[in-house]
């Protein structure tokens, strides 16, 4: 990778991702969660405030060394421990049904191969466990929807292989999961990056 994707990228992220108008998608995104959780892509750790005290340990999956630097005093001050176990969430080091849920926040966008990812974190979660997942992707409005597919190539070039046009539900269906809940709405800012979706599926 170079400067811009190893060093530049993850920051800006970490400011896009980190608006304070999340923080309620994020809290809905975790709560109830307890036990063990994966997390895929845990990023600089903008999760952890919103973690129930319920939640034991926190396995994180996060390729990039600077978001894991970014991290170190969010998760210091996160009464949870976390611990990274991979880079990679198209093959996760952990064992089959080994966790009691998984968390995934504006992830699914990015990873090249979503259904093996997807595959992997249904292996790695408990029979019964959920898959909880906020995301943005593919909006209803078809003006919208337009200027996804226009801006899509140029998305994918500047924000590290993101995509405008995956339909998160529909992903997750595909992957074997059942979706026993979602909400979906657009969010403040621009609206073909903007239009989320939180939810929960049983893995």
């Amino acid at each position: 990778m170079g400067l811009y994707e190893q060093h530049i990228l993850p920051r800006l992220i970490d400011v896009v991702c980190g608006d304070r108008s999340f923080g309620w998608w994020r809290a809905e995104a975790s709560e109830g969660l307890g036990g063990t959780v994966l997390e895929i892509g845990f990023g600089s750790g903008l999760n952890l405030p919103h973690y129930p005290e319920q939640v034991e340990r926190v396995l994180a999956v996060e390729p990039s060394t600077v978001a894991r630097k970014r991290a170190a005093s969010r998760m210091r001050a996160a009464p949870v421990q976390v611990d990274f176990i991979g880079l990679d969430g198209e093959s996760i080091p952990a064992e089959d049904d080994s966790v009691d849920a998984a968390l995934c926040t504006f992830t699914l966008c990015t990873i090249p191969d979503v259904d093996r990812a997807l595959a992997e974190i249904r292996r790695v979660v408990r029979p019964g466990g959920e898959f909880r997942f906020l995301e943005h992707g593919l909006a209803p409005d078809a003006g919208v929807a337009r200027w996804q597919y226009r801006l899509d190539g140029i998305e994918q070039r500047l924000a590290g292989g993101c995509h405008l046009t995956r339909d998160p539900l529909e992903l997750i269906s595909r992957a074997g999961m059942d979706v026993t809940a979602s909400r979906s709405a657009f969010a403040r800012g621009p609206r073909p990056w903007t239009y989320l979706t939180v939810g929960r599926a049983v893995a």
